[in-house]
């Protein structure tokens, strides 16, 4: 049994995700986390909201809260929506706890002892209309490097590249709009990352991670860190401190900037689990006390990978403290709305709190796991949504379940039936499935989801190949021990179908399990018996239609409610 610690990058607090944010870090997280828990590993699954920030701030406002109290709220909000969608998170902690508190300030201290933080007097853009200095994100401008209109004051979208709002080409104010702004000194730390430069590469050479995150990283590195300012004007978030803890002369009221604080609360989420379990945080994170044998794998979407393969790096390497660094850093690319972006004020795209309301949890997992951004960008439509839900799942997988247990009810007494034995049939079946559950679990294994959730959908496949030659309802005629081989084979297929399931559809594969009384959903290995497990004799009942066909009417109804193609 190993030890494996998971991450997904942190929600922003200001507003429930879209389906985009769930694919491409919080759901593969997941499935991976339950597929480690069900080969036995010591999993512990950690997330939290990304409460810090102007962001935060200006959505606080505009609800009419104090920003503590629209925090407070909208983390149970996010918390909620999570558990809807069955994300088995150990723990969903907060970025503004205070455990991250001192951790951040912890840093910033070491690092500053150890060389690689500084004060600088910067020049930063004021907005004289709006009365304030203006952080990164709410600088927008035309960005220099490639021309995109729109690009953000720390980073483009278009492009990538890495920015100061200084850098941008026709600045306005994000918050306003106003072009009436202004460059003045302001006192600022900064981490001194451009030294750390060969430490970090040879970092990221040591790693044998997927090509979209290393490529990422090198493409940075390849382009020069610089030194990054590391505070902010603003009042919430964490306070900076002087050396000895108290306040620092010259920077009173200034906070630690929200990329610096909120990579470090994957630590402090980990003792936020400690302090309310009883674990022991330490040996999850600090390789001195126990963390030297503990695999840690990252999930988040290709626009974090920066900081989390630059900035956050040079923080822990920085400190030269015995920090646990990430072994295997997963990226994912995009997931778009009919190829343009979800927004919520166009009312185009569905978001976690809507997307129950259309369907179940498990029939969004399937799609978002077996379609989503992986190897690409990826376009959700609805039209393909109704066809992977019609196919897959609904044809393949619960009329396989439902079609078998309810014959077995029906003509077999309702247990798992004794009599006859196993054929060339069930030999050559059992020898597919092998191969298939090699293949998702290698799949899984690397990482690769899309293939694994593939993998799984051809083991499906198998068995209702499997029932169209076996014919138990045409043997019944003639040959009932033959009949007996038949559904017995078909009845076990459903608990090893639940099995493989389950990483991805939690719920229906427990409903799956139960209708032969089955309660293991362990991953299955490949050289264990497949085919006759059940005892003979059990009961077995079905329970219900496992996933409803979606209809061309639903489609429309949605596409109009949501947005669709023009």
């Amino acid at each position: 049994m190993s030890r494996i610690l998971i991450t997904s990058a942190l929600p922003y607090i200001n507003g429930v995700k879209h389906l985009g944010n769930l694919a491409g870090s919080m759901l593969p997280a997941d499935v991976w986390a339950r597929f480690k828990r069900a080969q036995g590993h010591d999993v512990l699954y950690i997330c939290a909201t990304d409460e810090h920030g102007t962001p935060a701030e200006l959505a606080a406002a505009a609800a009419g809260q104090d920003v503590r109290t629209y925090c407070d709220e909208q983390h149970e909000v996010q918390k909620q929506a999570g558990q809807a969608f069955n994300l088995s998170f150990d723990w969903f902690g907060r970025s503004s706890s205070d455990a991250n508190r001192r951790l951040t300030q912890h840093f910033a201290k070491v690092l500053e002892a150890n060389g690689l933080m500084e004060e600088r007097v910067d020049r930063m853009i004021y907005s004289v209309d709006d009365g304030r200095f203006l952080p990164d994100r709410y600088v927008e401008g035309t960005c220099p490097h490639c021309a995109h209109v729109g690009a953000r004051g720390d980073q483009c979208d278009n492009c990538g590249r890495l920015l100061d709002p200084t850098d941008l080409i026709d600045p306005y104010s994000a918050v306003s709009g106003s072009r009436n702004l202004e460059v003045r000194d302001t006192r600022h730390l900064y981490l001194l990352q451009a030294g750390m430069a060969g430490r970090i590469r040879a970092w990221v050479d040591s790693k044998d991670w997927p090509a979209l995150a290393k490529s990422i990283a090198y493409k940075h590195l390849d382009e020069g860190l610089i030194d990054r300012g590391v505070t902010r004007d603003l009042k919430w978030g964490v306070p900076v401190v002087g050396p000895d803890g108290g306040p620092r002369p010259g920077m009173e009221g200034k906070v630690f900037y929200v990329w610096f604080d909120a990579p470090i609360e994957y630590i402090a989420a980990t003792e936020e689990w400690a302090d309310a379990t009883g674990g022991d945080w330490r040996a999850w994170w600090r390789t001195d006390e126990g963390a030297d044998d503990v695999r840690y794998v990252q999930f988040m979407g290709k626009d974090n990978v920066a900081f989390h393969t630059v900035s956050f790096p040079a923080t822990i390497l920085g400190s030269e403290e015995p920090w646990k660094t990430v072994d295997t850093l997963k990226a994912f690319n995009w997931l778009n709305w009919y190829g343009g972006k979800f927004s919520t004020s166009q009312k185009r795209g569905v978001f976690m709190d809507q997307a129950l309301d259309v369907a179940p949890a498990d029939i969004w997992r399937w799609h978002l796991t077996a379609y989503g951004p992986e190897s690409a960008d990826a376009a959700f439509t609805w039209e393909q949504f109704q066809s992977t839900t019609n196919k897959d799942l609904a044809d393949v997988l619960g009329n396989f379940v439902n079609r078998i247990v309810k014959f077995a009810e029906s003509k077999m007494d309702g247990v798992v039936p004794d009599g006859g034995a196993p054929g060339e049939l069930e030999t050559r079946l059992e020898a597919d499935l092998r191969a298939a559950i090699y293949e998702a679990t290698e799949a899984f294994e690397a990482l690769e989801f899309r293939k694994a959730a593939q993998a799984i959908r051809v083991a499906w496949v198998l068995g209702n190949e499997y029932l169209q030659v076996a014919a138990p309802w045409t043997a019944l005629k003639t040959d009932r021990d033959a009949a007996a081989v038949g559904v017995r084979t078909g009845l076990n297929l459903v608990a090893l179908f639940a099995r493989l399931a389950a990483p991805i559809l939690p719920d229906t594969a427990a409903r799956i399990a139960a209708s032969v009384g089955a309660t293991d959903l362990s991953w299955p290995s490949a050289d264990e018996a497949l085919l006759d497990v059940l005892p003979r004799g059990r009961a077995v009942a079905a329970q219900g239609v496992m996933f409803a066909k979606i209809e061309d009417a639903q489609v429309a109804e949605w596409t109009e409610r949501f947005g669709g193609a023009s």
